[in-house]
C-alpha cells in the first residue's frame, strides 16, 4: 500500500464519497468579476476547493489547463493550498504522460517534486519504460490509461492482442505485472460500463479513476454498478466542468452553485453504491 492507497482509503471514508472534483480553469468560463484578476486562477480553484472539499475523496487538476494560461506557478500554489489546508484528500495531476528514460524521471519529478502530487496519469503506450520512473517514487501511484471515456480511444483499444481487447491487455499487464508494489491503477471512462465492469473483474481491488460523468453524460448508476469493490468503493468518479461551471441559483454565487452540484453527485453516487 502507498501513501496515495491509503490516502485515498481514509478520504472515501472520511467523507463518504467517490467524487472526484477535477479542475480544469478556463477563462473564459471563470465569473466575469475574476476575469481581470492577476491570480484569477488560483482564486477560482481555491475557492472552489473550499466549497467542495467535504464532499470529495480527490482533486485532479488538469495540467493542460493551467499551462495554457501560462499559470503553473498558480498550479503549484493551489497544490500547497491542498497540502496545508486539506492534507487527507490525495492530488491525482491529470498529465498523461508517456515518454521514456531521463525525459520520464524530469516528468515524474515535475508531478512529484514541483507539484507534490500524490498520483499522477500515465499513457503506457509505450511499455513499461513509460511507467517505470514514476513507480521509483514509493508513496506515490500512477494511474494508467486503460479503457478511456472518449469514443476514439476504441480505434486502439477494441484492437485484438492475443484474442482480447488491447484495454484488456493493459489490464491484466498493469494488474499482474506492473503493480508489485500496490501503486498503480487505472483510467476507465464512465462511458463505457460494460468495459469498466470487465476491468474490475481483471483488476480486483485496484483503484479506478473513473472521467465520463457529468458533461460527457457517464450515468452514475451504471458506473457504480460496473466499477465498485466488494466494499463499495474503488473509484474516484470524477466530474470537472459540471461542478466547476454550474449555474447559479437565485441568491448562489460560483462556489455555492459548484458544492450544491458536487453535494448532488455525490449523494446520486452514494444512491447507486446502496442500491
Amino acid at each position: 500500500m502507498t501513501a496515495f492507497i491509503d490516502k485515498l482509503s481514509a478520504a472515501w471514508t472520511a467523507n463518504d464519497s467517490l467524487l472526484c472534483v477535477g479542475l480544469d480553469p478556463d477563462m473564459e468560463k471563470l465569473p466575469e468579476q475574476l476575469q481581470w484578476e492577476p491570480n484569477a486562477v488560483y482564486t477560482f480553484c481555491k475557492e472552489i476547493i473550499d466549497a467542495t472539499a467535504d464532499l470529495a475523496c480527490a482533486f485532479k487538476p488538469q495540467i493542460a489547463y493551467f499551462a495554457a494560461l501560462r499559470a503553473e506557478e498558480q498550479l503549484e500554489a493551489i497544490c500547497t493550498y491542498l497540502h496545508e489546508n486539506y492534507p487527507h484528500i490525495p492530488i491525482v495531476l491529470d498529465a498523461k504522460r508517456g515518454d521514456i528514460g531521463n525525459t520520464a524521471e524530469q516528468y515524474a519529478r515535475e508531478a512529484f517534486e514541483r507539484y507534490r502530487a500524490d498520483a499522477v496519469t500515465v499513457n503506457p503506450y509505450m511499455g513499461f519504460d513509460s511507467v517505470a520512473p514514476y513507480l521509483e517514487w514509493k508513496e506515490r501511484s500512477a494511474i494508467i490509461l486503460c479503457r478511456t471515456s472518449n469514443p476514439g480511444g476504441s480505434d486502439l483499444q477494441f484492437l485484438k492482442v492475443d484474442g482480447q481487447p488491447l484495454y484488456q491487455h493493459v489490464a491484466r499487464l498493469v494488474a499482474d505485472k506492473w503493480n508489485t508494489n500496490g501503486q498503480c491503477g487505472l483510467v476507465v471512462g464512465a462511458t463505457f460500463p460494460h468495459e469498466l465492469e470487465q476491468v474490475r473483474q481483471i483488476v480486483g481491488d485496484m483503484p479506478l479513476l473513473v472521467p465520463g460523468i457529468g458533461a460527457q453524460g457517464g450515468d452514475i448508476p451504471a458506473t457504480v454498478a460496473a466499477g465498485r469493490t466488494a466494499a463499495g468503493s474503488g473509484m474516484m468518479i470524477n466530474s470537472s466542468r459540471a461542478i466547476l461551471y454550474a449555474k447559479p441559483a437565485a441568491g448562489e454565487n460560483y462556489a455555492q452553485a459548484a458544492r450544491r452540484v458536487a453535494q448532488e453527485t455525490r449523494d446520486a453516487i452514494n444512491r447507486a453504491r446502496a442500491a
